[in-house]
């Protein structure tokens, strides 16, 4: 590329990103998102004034939305990771509210994803805290039955409750909004997909029965927070370590499991999609992809995701699996510039470069800083 045709790219870069976009009660200064990574780094569950100053520096370099890594909500199973934070119990929500504070001095908003882990364990891990991986149907992702306990209705309710009170909780100390993780092979995604899905009650069977369990989750959560408090759920076709599956092989069926989310109350979806350039459905002519075509069948506001600044489809979703550095943002341009999403979230790169959003707002592309493993070594 010229000089020339990249000062274009970053003009047109700085013009389409800096753009404010309300979302509920939730005024973003712009369309620059901070995709949740999860980094381990909060002994006992409890985030402290390191990843408070982690986020902040990200707000303080403009990145208008940051969702937080996967925090597990309060539920015996919901992780099994001991250094990933949690919201739930007074230390880990009080460590939470600084970290609002510290997001919120630089202008920034900041929503934590709540996350409930299910059958989708590493092979060996232990459960934390001393609890069995349990999951719609007991299977695991690549399809071996009684890989976990089958989900009670007792279970459910238990589950639909802890995020119902942990959204409450995001409400109360200041959170701008809160995100769901729906995607990758996690307890909601696990009884939207047919796979990991083989009940024969009213959670289970076609895929209006399946998307029961995340409508009552999100109703739940509605009944507890203010009526524009936003709710985002993300959702992937593909899941963990599982990367040609897909949750819906055509927009009707995509539009089966998005519109009763939508009805149910949520407010944006988060459309993660490992290349955010590819197509989804090819075989329609459309080179939408799984962003655009949840915005054209829902009418919902919606982030995309995957790969955003990097230079190199990574074959892994270890944060440190892989190297890449940056690369033109063009072909992200040409879709934000036509509307087929609203945001942009960036993770890897603006893991490695806090003032990613900065210098991107600032037509300053060529001093961004390439993705390497260093980058999770620390909160940087």
């Amino acid at each position: 590329m010229t000089r020339q045709e990249n000062n274009t790219v970053s003009t047109r870069a700085a013009t389409a990103l800096s753009r404010p976009f309300t979302l509920g009660s939730a005024k973003l200064p712009n369309r620059i998102v901070m995709a949740p990574m999860t980094r381990q780094y909060s002994p006992d569950g409890i985030p402290g004034e390191d990843a408070a100053a982690y986020y902040a520096r990200r707000a303080a370099a403009g990145t208008g939305l940051i969702i937080t890594e996967g925090t597990t909500v309060d539920h015996r199973s919901a992780g099994y990771l001991d250094r990933v934070p949690r919201f739930h119990g007074e230390e880990q929500l009080a460590g939470w509210a600084k970290v609002v504070e510290a997001v919120h001095a630089h202008g920034g908003a900041i929503m934590p994803q709540l996350w409930h882990v299910g059958i989708r364990r590493p092979a060996g891990a232990p459960p934390f805290p001393d609890a069995p991986s349990v999951g719609p149907s007991g299977i695991a992702l690549d399809g071996t039955p009684g890989a976990g306990e089958t989900m009670t209705r007792s279970d459910i309710d238990a589950v639909i409750a802890a995020f119902a009170e942990a959204a409450r909780a995001a409400e109360r100390i200041g959170f701008d909004g809160v995100e769901l993780h729906g995607a990758h092979g996690y307890l909601i995604d696990q009884f939207l997909w047919e796979r990991t899905n083989r009940r024969t009650d009213a959670y289970g069977g076609d895929l209006a029965s399946r998307t029961a369990f995340a409508t009552e989750l999100v109703s739940a959560i509605r009944e507890k927070v203010a009526p524009d408090f936003p709710v985002v759920l993300r959702f992937s076709q593909w899941k963990g370590e599982h990367y040609d599956v897909r949750l819906a092989e055509d927009p009707k069926r995509l539009e089966a499991v998005l519109t009763p989310l939508a009805e149910a109350g949520v407010d944006a979806f988060h459309a993660s999609g490992r290349r955010y350039w590819r197509p989804e459905f090819p075989d329609t002519g459309s080179d939408l992809n799984i962003a655009g075509w949840t915005k054209k069948l829902t009418g919902k506001p919606v982030i995309t995701v995957g790969s955003v600044g990097l230079d190199s489809a990574f074959q892994t979703t270890s944060l440190s699996g892989a190297k890449a550095a940056v690369d033109s943002i063009e072909r992200l341009l040409d879709r934000l510039e036509r509307d087929e999403f609203d945001l942009v979230a960036v993770g890897r790169a603006l893991l490695a470069d806090p003032q990613w959003a900065e210098k991107v707002l600032n037509d300053r592309l060529d001093e961004l800083i390439p993705f390497n493993r260093d980058a999770v070594e620390s909160l940087h």
